[in-house]
């Protein structure tokens, strides 16, 4: 295990937040951090096989600007926010938790997660795993 370590409460499914959680999995990975993602509620909901590439939806207080932020990821040829966390998982520690409480609310089994996720555990386990780095909720 690193010195540094960054782990992210992943609870917003909304593109405004998944964007940020891919980037700093991503810039943390590269910058040599272990990187700890804990999915749960509408986080846990953009991590399953039906919902990974379809678009996601914009937190309505900022959905004036949604049209305009998918076009300059497209132009730019931008990552979406799950090929951020991919490429992370390839060249750092990364790991990508769901949360098993939250899997069991919405009647989720791991077969319906998406390949990208590690393990499915509880908000236990996933403290364990945070402790001694920064913990965001987003």
């Amino acid at each position: 295990m690193g010195s540094k370590k960054l782990s992210l409460i992943v609870f917003s499914g909304t593109i405004d937040k998944l964007m940020p959680v891919g980037i700093l999995a991503s810039g943390a990975a590269a910058a040599g951090y272990e990187v700890n993602l804990f999915f749960t509620f509408w986080g846990l909901q953009a991590i399953t096989k039906k919902s990974i590439g379809q678009p996601q939806p914009i937190d309505k207080n900022y959905e004036q600007f949604g049209p305009v932020m998918m076009q300059r990821m497209q132009e730019m040829k931008y990552p979406t926010w799950d090929q951020l966390i991919m490429q992370a998982k390839e060249v750092g520690e990364v790991k990508v938790y769901a949360c098993s409480t939250t899997m069991e609310f919405f009647g989720l089994k791991r077969e319906d997660l998406a390949d990208f996720v590690d393990d499915v555990v509880g908000v236990a386990t996933f403290l364990d795993r945070a402790e001694g780095g920064t913990t965001l909720f987003i």
